[in-house]
């Protein structure tokens, strides 16, 4: 008889970046952590579909169909799914306050943890300066991402072969540019004050990929991350806390290490003795 890992159920799922329609997107490895991890709500915050890349050219292989199916097998199935849309999936804002079969459209929501906390969902793309007011300059700096997630296309086929696991050669550069780490440390600022406005405790986003747990002023900020660089999201755990789970090798529920493990109270930081009891008992859960 065949024994498979218990699914891990989490309170809230949050998702976002997913870029089906773009080469760059790792559809793969989100289908294969959706069939290893559950919620009661799942969160899709923003550009989960790219017109934009759609537009310049058709690109739709069935691992993307498959992601979509694997969404909404989920809601036909009792989950809750909240489709909150993005810049790259702005046509959707045109459908808010709708529901596509088991799936909810907002242009962006309040959650309330489980220990009382409340958070403000949003994808973040109204506090991009350049996406707002600049919006040729916005669509010539994607074509030089593009150039950037074509070296990492190249260069993760090349690790895939040697054994080692995805590394976002964009994501390296990012870090390393002044103006993109200016960038990054501005429109977090702005995303938490957005959330103070709302008398929120913490904001949800995403639009920037790069993951993030941390506290802002404050008010703690939490960016799900991307599934074309980082291959992460944020879970929601039945107490409340937030968990950040990178995503970058098939079955990953056996590389603990991989993720991390937060109290929205207390931002990211935790011990190497804690961390690794986290880490046990994620083995255990996945075993």
């Amino acid at each position: 008889m065949t024994h498979h890992a218990p699914i891990p159920m989490y309170r809230t799922l949050f998702l976002s970046d997913v870029h089906l329609g773009s080469r760059a997107a790792q559809a793969e490895l989100l289908i294969d952590f959706l069939d290893r991890h559950d919620a009661e709500t799942i969160y899709l915050v923003g550009d989960i579909v790219d017109g934009w890349r759609l537009k310049r050219s058709w690109h739709w292989p069935p691992s993307h169909n498959d992601v979509i199916r694997k969404i909404l097998g989920k809601a036909r199935k009792g989950t809750r799914v909240v489709y909150v849309p993005g810049n790259h999936d702005e046509f959707a804002r045109d459908f808010l306050g709708r529901h596509f079969g088991d799936i909810e459209v907002k242009l962006n929501d309040v959650h309330e943890t489980a220990d009382g906390r409340r958070f403000l969902v949003m994808h973040g793309d109204e506090f991009d300066v350049v996406v707002r007011n600049a919006r040729l300059i916005a669509y010539l700096g994607d074509f030089g991402y593009d150039a950037a997630i074509a070296i990492n296309h190249v260069l993760n086929m090349v690790r895939r072969r040697i054994g080692f696991g995805y590394w976002s050669f964009s994501s390296w550069v990012k870090l390393k540019v002044k103006n993109a780490v200016s960038f990054i440390g501005a429109f977090e600022t702005a995303l938490a004050n957005e959330a103070s406005r709302w008398n929120c405790d913490g904001v949800i986003c995403g639009h920037i990929h790069h993951p993030q747990i941390a506290i802002r002023g404050g008010i703690e900020y939490v960016n799900t991350g991307d599934w074309v660089e980082s291959c992460s999201a944020v879970a929601e755990r039945h107490d409340g806390q937030l968990e950040l789970i990178r995503w970058t090798r098939l079955g990953d529920a056996r590389r603990p290490e991989l993720s991390l493990l937060a109290s929205g109270r207390q931002g990211v930081t935790i011990s190497e003795p804690e961390f690794e009891r986290l880490a046990a008992e994620r083995v255990r859960c996945a075993s």
